[in-house]
C-alpha cells in the first residue's frame, strides 16, 4: 500500500539532475533580519511541525533571543539561489476517508494525504515570493487582470470587476456574454522547466529562478501510516502542498495566457478564467468567443495545460429590463463540444 499511495498522490519519480555549480550572486538583495521577523510572523505558532518536530513557537523564540542565528542561516541561499535536501523532506499523514465500504481495494481513493513540511523551510518560502512577487510586477510579467495570490486582490474584486465590466458594456444596449473556463489541475500541471524559462525570458533575477528551480526538485515524502517503513521516498512533486509559494508561482506560469484583444475582455483568478464579449447580438458573442478561445488554446499547449470541458460554462447576461424578454438559448461550439447557455452559474470553485 505504501508505494500505491505514493504513485497516487505524487507523479511518477524522476532521477535527480546533479545539483550544478552554485555561484552567489552579487545582484541578490542581502537578507535582513527585518526579513526573516517579518515571514515568522506570518508563521503560526499552533501549526502541526513538519520532520524535525519542531514548532514555529521555538524558532520565533530562537529568533527573538539571538536574531543572527537564521540570519547566517539563511543569507547564504538566497545569495547562491539554493535551497537545500535536507529542508524539501516532509511528512505524510495518511487519513482514512470516511464512510469508504473497503480500505484494502482502491487503496489510494479511501485515503487522503496531509502533507507537513519542515516549519524552517516556510521561512524562506514566505521571503523568496516576496521578492518574487516584486520582481515580475517590475518586469510586467503580471497581467493586471490576474487575481489571488497577490496583496490586494481578492475573491471579492474578480467578482465586482466582472460585474462592472458586464454592466459598463450593457450600456449602449449591447448584448453581453461570457465563457468560464477552468485549467485542468492547475497545480498539478506546472512544468518546472516551462517555468524557469518563463521566468528568465521576463527578466526575473538570476538568484530566484535558480532558487525555484532548487527548491521544486528533489524531494523526499515519509508516510505517516500503520505498516509503512518510516524512511524517506523521493517523490517528484511539481506543487508542494501547503506551500506558501504555490500560488505565485501557478498566476507567474499561466500569465502568457493573458493577451490582449479588442473584441473581449479576459479575467482570471488562480486557474479560472473567464472571456466575455460584447456586440450586438448574443450570437455575435458566441462568435467572438469562438475566436477568442481559438487563440487562447495554443497558448495554453504551449506550456503544456489545457481546460477542463466538464467546468467549462457560458452564460448570456441581461438587464433587469430584459427578464421578460425571451432567453437567448444560442449554445457555443467549442472542440466539437456543445456547451448550452446556463440561468445561473458558479465560478471560483
Amino acid at each position: 500500500m505504501h508505494e500505491v499511495l505514493l504513485d497516487r498522490f505524487f507523479s511518477p519519480k524522476e532521477p535527480f539532475s546533479p545539483c550544478p555549480r552554485l555561484r552567489p550572486d552579487k545582484k541578490a538583495p542581502p537578507l535582513t533580519k527585518e526579513d526573516i521577523t517579518t515571514a515568522l510572523s506570518k508563521c503560526s505558532p499552533t501549526s502541526a511541525p513538519g520532520p524535525d518536530l519542531i514548532p514555529n513557537s521555538t524558532r520565533k523564540q530562537v529568533n527573538r533571543e539571538n536574531p543572527s542565528i537564521l540570519l547566517q542561516i539563511f543569507s547564504p541561499l538566497v545569495s547562491l539561489g539554493y535551497h537545500p535536501a535536507s529542508l524539501k523532506g516532509w511528512n505524510g499523514i495518511v487519513l482514512d476517508k470516511p464512510g469508504k465500504p473497503s480500505y484494502e481495494s482502491h487503496a489510494s481513493a479511501s485515503f487522503r494525504i496531509i502533507v507537513l513540511i519542515r516549519m524552517v523551510s516556510k521561512v524562506l518560502e514566505r521571503i523568496i515570493p516576496s521578492r518574487l512577487l516584486l520582481a515580475a510586477q517590475s518586469k510586467g510579467m503580471l497581467n493586471p487582470n490576474q487575481c489571488c495570490s497577490l496583496h490586494g486582490l481578492s475573491t471579492y474584486d474578480v467578482v465586482l470587476t466582472l460585474f462592472n465590466d458586464v454592466k459598463t458594456l450593457q450600456r449602449p444596449r449591447l448584448k453581453v456574454s461570457s465563457l468560464f473556463l477552468h485549467i485542468k489541475a492547475g497545480f498539478d500541471n506546472v512544468d518546472n522547466t516551462t517555468l524557469a524559462r518563463i521566468l528568465r525570458e521576463g527578466g526575473t533575477p538570476r538568484y530566484l529562478v535558480s532558487w525555484l528551480s532548487s527548491f521544486l526538485g528533489e524531494r523526499s515524502c515519509t508516510l505517516v501510516i500503520q505498516g509503512a517503513p518510516g524512511t524517506p521516498a523521493p517523490v517528484n512533486v511539481r506543487a508542494p502542498q501547503g506551500s506558501p509559494l504555490s500560488g505565485l508561482r501557478l498566476l507567474l506560469y499561466l500569465s502568457p495566457l493573458h493577451y490582449k484583444d479588442p473584441r473581449g475582455l479576459m479575467i482570471s483568478y488562480v486557474d479560472d478564467f473567464t472571456l466575455t464579449a460584447t456586440s450586438p447580438s448574443y450570437r455575435g458573442n458566441i462568435r467572438c468567443l469562438q475566436e477568442l478561445f481559438q487563440i487562447l488554446e495554443p497558448k495554453a499547449l504551449q506550456i503544456v495545460v489545457s481546460f477542463s470541458f466538464a467546468k467549462t460554462e457560458l452564460i448570456h447576461w441581461r438587464t433587469p429590463s430584459q427578464k421578460n424578454s425571451p432567453k437567448c438559448l444560442s449554445p457555443i461550439h467549442i472542440r466539437r463540444q456543445l456547451f448550452r447557455p446556463r440561468d445561473w452559474l458558479r465560478s471560483l470553485r
